[in-house]
């Protein structure tokens, strides 16, 4: 009897001594590395799931399929009263919490030092995840389902089959939580200030009047808790989404429901357009979510922390630049200009380029840019054509630095060219002519930035290039007829 109660102290003193935060210090074991863009795919996924109902450990069940007939699975673990339900990739190009679902299934399956944390977890809880609800949205990375509907409105009709089974598992689970994992746009901030928010939360509303009853203060208070965790690695990075009641979506229903929901969306970060650092974050926060839950931790939480989170708003571009000339009818006149980098897929939406089109002019001085750059002094000129014709192989041996100099920002190429031949200039076909500037929205952003009759700076493909710092990379390479 001794040794027992002075094992259970000893077993009780290890996991009060694990956090959330000693498992993210080892997150790299548990990363699954078979994914490493936002671009895979359902059989990406499909393998995967696979692999984890091997393990024994989780319990995987085919709830339907898609409009194209693509299975959309669940997987269970865990054997405790709490009954918690995830699913991601409702839109199916929103692809960053299922990189971190993968993720926590390693850590799920694992075996080591950790086992008190996950004896806490899975003792108290059952977990259920729905990965990529929308895969014929993931196939062609897109928003919506093969129908056109955005399944995240759909919760009343329940038009769409992937709806269906998102409704029916929540009812069949009657989950006491429930996690909406999603992705938005680079651009939000944290309230009015220079910070991208890069994680934003939000305890929906389940009415227009914005009630908080015992359902959606529990969610409320979990958030307070995670704001305070990612505080630590993101700081003033964290934002809450518009609780602005919308009587069609998933969120507020499920709460009305009577699941404590909590809405995660993945937003920007410096260096990280294709969000591996943002899917840290998300398996730390769901991770967090799971210890607060089960050990109740949250239960003491006031709901200052939630409400104190400023919303996010959008005040952020890829580029901006501010304070350039433009000549128009022999006048000078002084602007702001903001580029967004558009992704632009191919290789059956595999993979993207970046294409750099005017979303903003004029008075830009309330907005932030992942790059700013102050072009006072410097006047905007269009870009030239360099007047050969070139093959290839002539393109090769060109100089396209002192081209760019030069005030060429467009070569007319004739023949194919492999991608590691793509030019820094945009490509023309040979009898093209290059697009005037013209800054209105949605044109594409090319153009020079010359002072005192040096060009010193020019904007090609949406891409600022410093002439006198340029070490090479890949700017333009855009075909345009």
């Amino acid at each position: 009897m001794f040794k027992t109660t002075i094992v259970l102290l000893i077993f009780s003193m290890t996991l009060a001594a694990q956090t959330p935060e000693d498992v993210f210090s080892k997150y790299d074991q548990y990363k699954e590395s078979s994914i490493s863009n936002r671009r895979f795919k359902h059989q990406d996924i499909e393998k995967l799931i696979k692999k984890f109902e091997n393990t024994g450990k989780f319990k995987v069940k085919e709830e339907g399929k898609s409009i194209l007939g693509k299975s959309i699975y669940s997987l269970e673990i865990g054997t405790g009263p709490v009954h918690i339900l995830l699913w991601s990739q409702m839109h199916g190009d929103e692809a960053t919490a299922t990189m971190a679902l993968m993720d926590l299934f390693h850590f799920f399956v694992a075996d080591d030092e950790f086992n008190p944390i996950r004896e806490q977890i899975l003792s108290n809880a059952t977990l259920y995840f729905i990965p990529m609800l929308n895969p014929d949205g993931a196939e062609i990375f897109t928003r919506r389902n093969a129908l056109g509907v955005d399944l995240n409105r759909d919760a009343l009709r329940l038009q769409s089959p992937e709806a269906r089974i998102l409704k029916n598992k929540r009812d069949e689970t009657q989950a006491d939580f429930g996690f909406n994992l999603h992705d938005q746009g680079r651009v939000y901030s944290v309230g009015y200030s220079p910070k991208q928010a890069t994680i934003s939360f939000l305890a929906p509303a389940f009415n227009y009047e914005q009630e908080i009853n015992e359902v959606r203060a529990s969610a409320m208070q979990v958030i307070g808790q995670l704001d305070r965790v990612l505080q630590n690695y993101i700081p003033g990075h964290v934002a809450k989404y518009s609780d602005e009641f919308e009587p069609r979506a998933f969120g507020d229903n499920i709460t009305k429901w009577g699941t404590s929901l909590i809405l995660i969306e993945s937003g920007g970060y410096p260096q990280d357009r294709d969000k591996q650092f943002i899917r840290r974050m998300n398996f730390l926060s769901i991770l967090s979510s799971f210890v607060f839950i089960t050990n109740e931790s949250y239960k003491r939480e006031t709901l200052k922390g939630y409400e104190q989170l400023p919303f996010n708003d959008r005040l952020f571009f890829d580029l901006l630049i501010t304070g350039m000339k433009i000549n128009k009818g022999g006048i000078d006149y002084t602007i702001d200009l903001a580029v967004n980098q558009d992704e632009v897929d191919y290789n059956s939406h595999k993979d993207y380029y970046l294409q750099g089109k005017v979303e903003e002019v004029g008075d830009l001085s309330i907005f932030y840019g992942y790059e700013t750059f102050d072009a006072s002094g410097y006047q905007a000129l269009p870009g030239k054509v360099y007047p050969k014709v070139l093959t290839a192989k002539k393109l090769a041996t060109l100089d396209q630095l002192q081209l760019l100099k030069e005030g060429y920002l467009f070569l007319k190429v004739k023949g194919e060219m492999k991608a590691e031949e793509k030019p820094i200039l945009n490509i023309l076909s040979a009898k093209g002519e290059a697009p005037a500037m013209n800054f209105r929205i949605g044109n594409a952003a090319n153009f020079v930035l010359s002072k005192e009759g040096k060009v010193e700076y020019v904007v090609i493909n949406g891409f600022l290039v410093d002439l006198d710092s340029y070490e090479g990379g890949v700017y333009g390479g855009v075909f345009i007829k």
